[in-house]
């Protein structure tokens, strides 16, 4: 048996290290002196330890560490890698960030976005199934992406036709700070019947300015500068907008290519005055 002090050099943990992994239930010692609470550690009990340190200098949370650490080698490096892809997307989205402040101070003329046309379409009256759901920046593709899922499914398993894409309604702005309503849309043919927080309603004809962006461009918030060209664009043509922006995606944009056309950053507007 090893004493904490001993255990802790060779593992390359303090003795705060290994209370708080003792409390946290990450690493128990395998025996506890009763007289006077001494731990003593196994050598077996050495490898879950220094991986545990690895893991700490990584920035990985106890709690993700405990998922990490449990099942078969072959399960944590599934777990592992799943952790840090999900950490090198949030770096991305922080570099995106600065890049996009760094545009907005340098006024040096680079916008982040290569130069498109908006174009105008008319959409025809379109039968939708849909979810409303309260989310915030950080959230909102894993709401997208569950909703979408959620959608698709139940019109299938009711022997409807949905093959043509989605889309995403913002009925207020959705923040890093504060969550706003989203609808999640699929649109569909055949019977179907709303169910739980599952809506089905048409989506009226109107005419709506467009630009169409890669999913590489719809990160945040470099998708804010495809908003910003919409919306400049409309006020510019000076016509009234006629409804909330919306996010339409091709079917299974996410297959696509990075680099190819995936998404349209939509407004609603009054065809009159155009």
């Amino acid at each position: 048996m090893l004493t904490i002090s001993e255990f802790g050099r060779r593992a390359g943990l303090s003795h705060k290290a290994l209370r708080l992994y003792d409390v946290s239930g990450l690493l128990a010692p395998a025996q506890v002196d009763p007289a006077n609470g001494y731990r003593l550690y196994d050598e077996e009990q050495l490898e879950r330890a220094r991986r545990i340190s690895v893991l700490r200098q990584l920035d990985m949370p106890l709690t993700t560490i405990a998922e990490v650490l449990t099942g078969t080698d072959e399960d944590a490096l599934i777990r592992l890698d799943r952790w840090w892809a999900a950490e090198e997307a949030t770096t991305a989205s922080r570099r995106a960030t600065l890049q996009y402040l760094r545009d907005r101070l340098s006024r040096s003329g680079t916008t982040g976005l290569a130069p498109r046309p908006v174009h105008t379409r008319d959409v025809p009256a379109t039968k939708i199934a849909s979810i409303r759901a309260d989310t915030n920046q950080q959230s909102l593709i894993g709401v997208i992406v569950t909703c979408t899922d959620e959608l698709t499914s139940y019109l299938r398993a009711a022997g409807a036709t949905a093959n043509v894409g989605s889309w995403v309604i913002y009925h207020g702005a959705v923040t890093p700070e504060g969550e706003a309503t989203v609808e999640v849309c699929v649109p569909f043919e055949g019977l179907v019947d709303p169910a739980g927080r599952i809506g089905i309603r048409v989506e009226p004809a109107h005419r709506e300015a467009y630009c169409t962006i890669t999913m590489d461009e719809c990160a945040y918030p470099r998708i804010m500068l495809a908003y910003d060209l919409v919306f400049d664009w409309v006020r510019a043509s000076g016509g009234p907008e006629a409804g909330p922006p919306r996010e339409v995606y091709r079917p299974d944009c996410h297959l696509l290519p990075r680099n190819e056309p995936a998404v349209d950053i939509a407004l609603p507007i009054l065809e009159r005055n155009l």
